[in-house]
């Protein structure tokens, strides 16, 4: 049914979450192995952390930084690349920090939570390579300022261009996949409703069911979805 949606549809935008990636070996994030299991991000991943707790926020993102040196992206990001390339696909929303869309070629990608695999000045924005965080003793911008990761920290405001960018295909799309999301966290889960309410047929493949099932045209549960991105290619 999916193949027949996607050969029917001339305009598909594709929603991430990390669920896409943990086929990968990353983990996610509410799940009893996820990134949150026994932590609390408001320790960590907040402005506060970065200013007050600093070596505890560094350790805990050079942690994640070499978790993503440890793997790649699985054979269901090659496949969304050539669909891309075919125009089956116009673009990606995500809500993942692992830069797996872009190093697997995938272009239109709004990254709705910034990357792991760049970093920045918190005071000029300056941008540097993630091994700058990683390697280097001293993270101080030539402004003075704290060299971060560029990833959108707890209380901080999405990207504007990233929220811009996903605004404007989610309402263009005929046709909205999400892989891999709980849809659980705003404004990444109002994408799929508003695509809905514009007419768009809506897909959800997840591991676990999500609060938006009801409304899915199409609901794949309990499947990796490596394996359905597999089938599916081999019927279109």
């Amino acid at each position: 049914m999916l193949a027949k949606m996607l050969k029917e549809s001339n305009y598909t935008v594709v929603l991430t979450g990390a669920g896409l990636s943990t086929e990968s070996g990353l983990p996610d994030f509410r799940s009893s192995n996820g990134l949150w299991n026994n932590r609390n991000p408001l320790e960590l991943a907040t402005v506060d952390a970065m200013e007050h707790n600093q070596e505890e926020f560094i350790s805990f993102y050079r942690q994640r930084m070499k978790a993503l040196l440890d793997v790649v992206p699985h054979a269901g990001y090659r496949i969304l690349a050539e669909w891309a390339d075919k125009g089956i696909i116009k673009s990606f929303i995500t809500q993942n920090v692992d830069g797996f869309h872009t190093i697997s070629g995938h272009k239109d990608v709004a990254q709705l939570h910034g990357t792991l695999r760049e970093c920045r000045c918190h005071n000029c924005g300056e941008t540097y390579p993630m091994e700058t965080f990683l390697e280097s003793n001293d993270l101080t911008c030539v402004c003075g300022g704290f060299i971060r990761p560029s990833v959108v920290l707890f209380g901080e405001m999405l990207p504007e261009d990233a929220i811009h960018l996903a605004e404007e295909e989610t309402n263009n799309a005929d046709l909205f996949i999400v892989l891999g999301s709980s849809l659980q966290v705003a404004p990444a889960n109002l994408f799929p409703q508003i695509a809905k309410q514009n007419g768009a047929k809506l897909v959800i493949v997840n591991i676990e069911q999500t609060p938006l099932d009801d409304i899915a045209d199409l609901v794949i549960n309990k499947r990796k979805i490596g394996e359905v991105l597999k089938e599916v290619n081999e019927s279109i």
